[in-house]
């Protein structure tokens, strides 16, 4: 990576404030669909486009997140009793 991408990356570096306060609005939405100008519009401070783009990405990658053709669904579920249906499913 030369200097210059470095520097690009280094201003578009999330805060982990940042990235739960999306999380955050991401959980709270209304519907099940959020368009990523719908996301930009709840959040309760404005986050540069790049970085928003960036902690997506990271959502998405970390499981937390679909992004569909219609815009980010939330789906993680830390739910104890949804990881044991999944654990008693695949022993059959």
């Amino acid at each position: 990576m030369n200097e210059k991408n470095l520097k690009t990356k280094l201003l578009h570096a999330p805060t982990l404030k940042t990235i739960l306060m999306v999380e955050k609005a991401l959980e709270n939405m209304l519907g099940s669909v959020m368009t990523f100008a719908e996301l930009k519009k709840a959040l309760p401070k404005k986050v540069n486009h790049n970085t928003l783009k960036e902690i997506v990405d990271y959502l998405d990658k970390s499981n937390k997140i679909y992004i569909g053709i219609r815009g980010i669904t939330w789906i993680y579920n830390p739910s104890p009793k949804l990881e044991k249906a999944i654990e008693k499913g695949f022993e059959h």
